[in-house]
């Protein structure tokens, strides 16, 4: 009887699969006739039938006898619908190309929805890989510099005007690497050095409140740095480069004895294992003479609490080794799971003041720079799935540990551990797509540790935890409008006794008017709970001393903007041009003001006689405008052409600028900190520390293996900034001995109309399946001597030859 019951299971089973049809194949990229992995098959009539590609591009799905029409997509592809008519218990085998999406424009995927750019509801620019490499790149905010409406201010990111200067502390702009972000748990500084430049799949630029999907510290835009994974090819990539610094102009300028070198080695292996398991590691060496001498002491009392640092000292190295494993597994289709890891040691230096406007500008003040043995690491495990129907499922997880040993007891410690679930859908009703989702939930607590934070516990132990949840959906109407509408809920606690709690949202909507013409309009909020050490910092360097402020503020903004996107083709010139005008205010504006903030700490008892304070300054806002235009193409049969050029203006203001938000103990100022009589230009209202107007451009062109790039940059003058500098500076001249005098203010006004900085660079290529190529690189080419913020110059010329292999 088993036996009978067991021969009609299988009888029946065998039926059922014969009687079952199927349509199988394989899914290619129609140009370039390699496989795509991980496209989307799809069953019109019934969504939630599907498949997702293999390592070779291959799908099945079986169904009932019949006529189907299935979808095809895939991300930067043009869906493909093919109708097919299969009999009982046929299997049809289907190859399938898919177009690049081209639309007579240049097609960059963006975002946490991948869609083309010109469809977004805000704005947003991107820096592709090939102008990193072209470029020598060694730290990722050098490449950021070239963006329209971004400037990078000593290390510190501002987008549209949206900050001013502190050091770097409290960036306003998120920074994330893979969507998970990378400010240094105390200070909320960008890590700049730890990016993995050699392996960036492209850079998003985000203009204007992101906290919606990019969390707290995007008040005035986000920077999210995608890194790659391996294609079909395995691919090997070594970078090695020596250059220097070309003497100052001015010889006595020039503080140096021996070569100013600039060295380095970088390389990148990625592969794809076993047709599942994808390895990706890369890393770099560095050495910097540098360019910027140590302090000189001179005949003064004071001096004696600073240190005086040799050349060997100032000196920089740096190496950093990173790593990927993503396992996709082939027992259930759809899963991926693994781990990155990125590991760094890198000696350098933190210089705040030169030590004069002349001679001395290219050395540091004593007891204005610090000397940094840094260790940083983190561990990023993460899983994801992706179901047949378009469903994802991730998780993604970072744990990241600093140690910085500094001089001038200014040492901490900070582990950070930030978890993010997301939920991604497109949903589907009456057969028709209806809307995409995104939602998620992410935390982050950061345990801190540092002598100079005092301010907060006894220990000098500081925590801080966040916990936030959010949702976008974007919905698209009759393939011409597309609306976006978000929300995110955050919840901050420090140290057990502070907490805030914000909802946030965002909305925007973009319009298609014709084949390449989109219009769009955007509203969003933005929130920013203070750092750690914006809060509780007490420390002194040298000369100038940093006091906490515990009662300190969030910051809060809001940003409106309206723009058009028009992608054009002159001859087979593709090109996209972007104009933006836009409105950002913000509250409880947070600014690093200078002041005589604590009598009892003194320079008879061995402190500084004054220094800086994190304040709510009030309201202020930015208006103003940028248009960018970018671009590549061919110029006669074998001239080729990459072209990016924007310019920003703004008008930044305060618009409490007689609010008394501070009092020092400073008798010469009895009434109190505002806006206009901390300013150098009490009249116009203007932020400090910000230029109206900034141009930038890069134009490459290639003939065969021949290669010509060019960059400038254009920032107008600063239009205001602390009058503190130049009354610390008369403070220091009148001390008759005791500190050595601070030079600031004849520079200033000799030098503050606007600077030009050109780079230049030359390679030559050749090879196909290896490629050799060398490079000269030039920066600052016309050595151009300039600041870009109060006491602090820029690098003088830089030449580099560059040597790389790919294969």
């Amino acid at each position: 009887m088993k036996q009978l019951l067991l021969f009609a299971f299988l009888l029946s089973t065998s039926l059922l699969s014969f009687s079952q049809s199927r349509i199988s194949g394989t899914v290619i990229d129609a140009l370039t006739k390699e496989p795509i992995i991980g496209g989307y098959v799809i069953l019109k009539k019934d969504p939630s039938i599907g498949a997702v590609t293999n390592i070779d591009g291959f799908f099945k799905i079986d169904l009932e006898e019949g006529i189907h029409e299935l979808i095809f997509k895939y991300t930067g592809m043009e869906n493909d619908t093919i109708q097919v008519e299969v009999g009982k218990g046929e299997e049809k085998i289907l190859q399938v190309e898919l177009m690049p999406k081209t639309l007579d424009k240049v097609d960059v995927i963006v975002g946490k929805f991948d869609q083309p750019i010109e469809e977004l509801t805000f704005s947003m620019q991107v820096i592709k890989p090939e102008l990193i490499d072209n470029k020598n790149t060694r730290s990722v905010e050098t490449i950021l510099d070239q963006t329209p409406g971004l400037n990078i201010m000593d290390g510190e990111p501002q987008i549209r005007g949206g900050s001013g200067f502190t050091f770097g502390v409290g960036s306003k702009v998120a920074v994330l690497v893979d969507d998970m972000p990378i400010l240094s748990g105390d200070a909320g500084r960008p890590e700049w050095g730890f990016v993995p430049v050699e392996n960036i799949e492209q850079i998003e630029v985000t203009k204007g409140a992101s906290s919606v999907l990019s969390g707290s510290s995007a008040l005035s835009g986000a920077i999210n740095i995608r890194t790659a994974y391996p294609k079909l090819k395995p691919m090997t990539k070594v970078n090695m480069y020596s250059g220097f610094y070309s003497t100052p102009q001015g010889d006595s300028t020039q503080w140096w004895d021996d070569y100013p070198y600039i060295h380095g080695v970088t390389f990148l292996h990625s592969r794809i294992l076993y047709k599942h398991l994808d390895l990706v590691i890369g890393g770099t060496m560095q050495w910097d003479h540098g360019y910027i001498g140590g302090p000189i002491k001179g005949q003064f009392s004071y001096d004696t609490i600073s240190e005086e640092y040799t050349q060997e000292q100032m000196r920089s190295s740096k190496y950093r080794i990173n790593f990927n494993l993503r396992e996709r597994s082939q027992k259930y289709k759809g899963l991926q799971y693994g781990i990155g890891g990125n590991l760094m040691f890198h000696k350098t230096n933190m210089v705040f003041a030169w030590l004069d406007d002349t001679t001395g500008i290219f050395r540091a003040y004593p007891g204005a720079v610090l000397l940094q043995n840094q260790t940083i690491y983190n561990l990023d495990p993460y899983v994801s799935f992706h179901s047949q129907t378009g469903v994802k499922h991730s998780l993604k997880m970072r744990y990241m540990y600093t140690d910085n040993d500094m001089s001038l007891n200014q040492s901490n410690t900070a582990s950070v551990y930030y978890a993010d679930y997301q939920f991604k859908k497109e949903f589907n009703y009456l057969k028709e797509k209806s809307f995409d989702f995104i939602g998620g939930v992410s935390s982050q607590y950061i345990n801190s540790k540092a002598n100079m934070y005092g301010g907060g516990t006894d220990d000098s132990t500081n925590y801080s935890f966040n916990l936030s949840g959010y949702a976008e959906i974007q919905k698209k109407f009759l393939d011409i409008l597309n609306f976006s509408l978000g929300a995110r809920g955050e919840y901050f606690k420090l140290n057990d006794s502070i907490t805030a709690w914000k909802p946030i949202f965002r909305a925007g909507a973009n319009l298609k008017l014709g084949q390449a013409t989109f219009l769009r309009a955007s509203y969003g909020q933005g929130y920013r709970f203070p750092t750690i050490t914006e809060r509780y910092i007490r420390t002194a360097v040298g000369t100038f001393g940093v006091y906490e402020n515990p009662d300190l503020k969030p910051e809060e903004s809001w940003n409106a903007e309206v723009g058009v996107n028009q992608g054009f083709k002159i001859g087979k010139i593709y090109g996209q041009l972007d104009v933006a005008a836009f409105i950002q205010k913000y509250e409880n504006t947070i600014e690093y003001l200078f002041g005589f903030w604590d009598p009892t700490y003194g320079m008879l008892d061995g402190g500084p006689i004054a220094g800086f304070k994190f304040l709510n300054t009030g309201k202020s806002q930015v208006t103003g405008f940028d248009v960018t235009i970018s671009g590549m193409g061919k110029i006669g049969k074998n001239l080729n052409t990459v072209f990016t050029a924007g310019y920003n203006y703004i008008n930044p203001i305060t618009l409490e600028p007689d609010l008394v938000f501070a009092q020092d103990y400073n008798p010469m100022n009895p009434t109190g900190f505002s806006f206009r009589n901390t300013s150098q230009d009490t009249v116009t209202n203007t932020l400090k520390y910000r230029f109206k107007h900034t141009f930038k451009a890069d134009l490459e062109l290639s003939y065969k293996g021949f290669s010509i790039g060019y960059t400038i940059k254009y920032f107008s003058k600063m239009e205001n900034l602390d009058r503190a500098i130049t009354d610390f500076e008369v403070v220091t001249q009148s001390t008759g001995g005791t500190i050595q005098p601070i030079y600031f203010t004849d520079f200033y006004e000799k030098n503050n109309v606007g600077n030009y900085i050109h780079d230049l660079r030359i390679s030559y290529a050749i090879g196909k399946k290896v490629e050799h190529k060398i490079a000269v690189v030039g920066k600052n080419i016309l050595n151009s001597t300039y600041s870009l913020r109060p006491l602090k110059i820029e690098q003088m010329r830089t030449i580099v030859l560059q040597y790389s292999i790919k294969f």
